[in-house]
């Protein structure tokens, strides 16, 4: 049965979601700010209003932006549409998610977060790939797996939506620490290290959140991290890298060519893991060399000299 489907956001995920759709022939409208064009049968708008007619909508812009698009949805939807969101950032210092804000900003209460080992190229181009939808509506899983899922793309789910955002967004953070170990030439034992250790402590983060440890996991956190270091080109990654061949974040993120969110997160999940007496070795000290307060060196040897406990 084809869907009318809606995506807010042109950037890579958003096309990606729009060439998905159509091709598993559905009825698909992308909505951006500014007029784009894309090969038919999708077609394009800078209307909301144009939305009104689409039952599902994926919503693809990064967090920086979700607050003001959930403002301009929330002028023309209503409680009959399901929405869903692929952003992998969180809202301000207090870590507000995406659905919290579309709950907010909208009527609309059959909501959820995608995330996991799922690039914008793979998904655009049909190859096999995983993915994670948390949501409390079953209905939304199904319409969601008919949108884009199918024998290439695997749709699990899961009821813990915090756990998935958070994981999502946190890993992104996560990627560009192992970008940067690669770079400077860490052996692989110690790559292995920074990764786990790294998931510990964003788990821990998440749980004070509402977040499930089982959910870190899964694909919303291992798995998205196990696809990053096999190299899925992501652009977290390659910010790591171009940071630790010295350029400082601005520049970094010039290279890159994307707007990467892990570094903004990472310093607001400090502060709340502050307040909470949490210890966050790893991510605090990622955020030193991020900000220039540490060296690499100086950085590796700090890590390495903490005092061993248990797993």
């Amino acid at each position: 049965m084809s869907l009318r489907i809606g995506v807010v956001g042109a950037g890579g995920f958003g096309r990606a979601i729009a060439q998905s759709s159509a091709r598993r022939g559905h009825e698909v409208l992308l909505w951006s700010r500014q007029a784009r064009e894309l090969p038919d049968p999708i077609r394009t708008s800078t209307d909301t209003a144009d939305l009104l007619d689409c039952e599902l909508v994926f919503i693809a812009v990064p967090a920086r932006h979700a607050v003001s698009a959930a403002e301009q949805l929330g002028e023309v939807v209503d409680g009959r549409h399901l929405m869903v969101h692929v952003s992998r950032g969180l809202v301000g210092a207090d870590l507000k998610t995406i659905t919290k804000v579309i709950r907010e900003k909208t009527v609309c209460r059959r909501i959820g977060a995608l995330a996991g080992p799922l690039v914008a190229d793979a998904l655009a181009e049909g190859r096999p790939s995983g993915a994670i939808l948390g949501t409390g509506f079953p209905e939304l899983t199904e319409m969601v797996r008919d949108a884009i899922g199918g024998a290439g793309l695997r749709i699990y789910d899961t009821t813990d939506v915090v756990g998935v955002e958070l994981a999502s967004a946190t890993v992104g953070f996560l990627t560009v620490v192992l970008g940067y170990a690669q770079e400077i030439g860490v052996e692989p034992g110690t790559v292995a290290v920074l990764a786990t250790r790294g998931m510990v402590e964003i788990s821990r983060i998440g749980q004070t959140l509402g977040a499930k440890e089982s959910t870190f996991l899964g694909l919303a956190g291992l798995g998205d991290l196990i696809a990053a270091v096999a190299g899925d080109q992501r652009p977290e990654f390659r910010l790591g890298r171009a940071m630790a061949r010295g350029a400082d974040l601005r520049t970094a993120i010039g290279e890159v060519g994307a707007y990467v969110e892990g570094i903004e997160v990472a310093r607001h999940l400090m502060e709340h893991a502050q307040r909470h007496g949490l210890e966050t070795p790893i991510s605090s000290t990622f955020v030193a060399v991020a900000e220039g307060r540490m060296s690499s060196d100086d950085a590796i040897q700090a890590l390495m000299e903490r005092r061993v406990g248990k797993e």
